[in-house]
């Protein structure tokens, strides 16, 4: 036995490093987290590129704000808690671009950093990192900013662009609410078209308005296989089949269409509600998921208080995916189930 205890050692020593056997589970790709960012990134570019466009250049120093603020503030998290710094894997600015792309181009300069701050330190950093976050950090950080909610409802018109750096109230293009989601709340079809809906001719914020763009950047990370089809096509099935079973008008087959291209539906079914962090792991946990989603906001916006829901059921959602990794795990074959005892002991 001594013998074979030595001839063992010397194996492990003679072997070299990357043979070595690590702990289930085994997985190999030529993906790294740098690599899908950066695929996020190319994706959300069309969008936020026509936001730039449709919103004005303030629209830009926003994203350069909320990116530069979310990278800053995770390297000094990190060095603080003396912590690998990992901003160079390109997730704090995936971050930036979604907070910045999830608010108006009329709110105030400082909320995309006070939004980055929360995003990054509260929800991301204080979890332990990349990948311990229960939520999602853009998402909650939008949620967090509605504190200032007379900030956050402001939207410029359609065809109004903002290119200074300064935004008052007085300023004429600016308007308090002024969405195609205020208007079907109400029971009325927007003033805009469908086509303008899908393409973009819309207000909202910067990287909700083109339903176009979203579903070509996700048709993009969907051939790189950075997501799966499950979580949007259940996520804006529900909403589809829910609104168009419980219409708030008589046209049915036109308010299901405006409640699918309106508000932040495709920015947040394509691009944050399949967050590898919150979102499940199974495939029937993603449809679980997105159908909760789906429901979720149509729900929100038919109730509540505040026109869009998909921020409120994405958020709430994640607080969910712990049960629903549970419900989806597959069997394990060969693992027998013990009987339930009922009640009677053997002699």
């Amino acid at each position: 036995m001594d013998e074979n205890i030595k001839t063992n050692e010397k194996d492990t020593a003679a072997r070299p490093s990357y043979l070595t056997v690590s702990p289930s589970p085994h997985m190999k790709s030529a993906d790294s987290t740098r690599s899908v960012m950066i695929d996020v990134i190319i994706a959300l570019m069309p969008a936020f590129i026509w936001g730039v466009v449709m919103s004005g250049l303030r629209a830009l120093v926003i994203a350069l704000l909320s990116v530069g603020a979310c990278i800053l503030f995770e390297a000094l998290t990190q060095k603080l808690l003396h912590r690998p710094v990992t901003v160079s894997d390109c997730s704090a600015a995936v971050t930036g671009l979604l907070l910045a792309m999830n608010v108006s181009v009329c709110v105030p300069l400082w909320m995309p950093i006070v939004g980055a701050f929360f995003a990054i330190v509260v929800v991301k950093q204080i979890f332990g990192g990349i990948g311990k976050n229960i939520v999602n950090p853009a998402l909650a950080a939008r949620v967090f900013l509605f504190s200032w909610a007379s900030d956050m409802t402001r939207f410029t018109a359609v065809g109004s662009r903002v290119n200074s750096l300064s935004v008052t109230l007085a300023d004429s293009d600016i308007t308090a609410g002024a969405t195609p989601l205020v208007s079907l709340g109400a029971g009325e079809l927007p003033k805009s078209s469908l086509s303008d809906m899908f393409l973009g001719n819309i207000g909202g914020c910067i990287g909700e308005v083109s339903a176009l763009l979203l579903i070509l950047g996700g048709i993009y990370l969907l051939v790189r296989r950075v997501i799966t089809w499950h979580i949007p096509a259940a996520y804006i099935g529900t909403v589809a089949v829910l609104t168009y079973i419980f219409p708030q008008m008589s046209n049915s087959a036109s308010f299901m269409l405006y409640e699918l291209t309106a508000g932040g539906l495709m920015l947040g079914a394509i691009f944050m509600a399949t967050d590898y962090a919150t979102s499940p792991l199974s495939a029937k946990g993603r449809i679980i998921y997105g159908i909760g989603c789906g429901a979720i906001t149509v729900l929100i916006r038919y109730f509540g208080g505040y026109p869009e829901g998909v921020s409120f059921s994405i958020l709430i959602m994640n607080l969910l995916v712990w049960y629903l990794d549970i419900l989806g795990m597959p069997r394990r074959f060969g693992v027998v189930k013990e009987k339930k005892s009922k009640g009677k002991t053997e002699a």
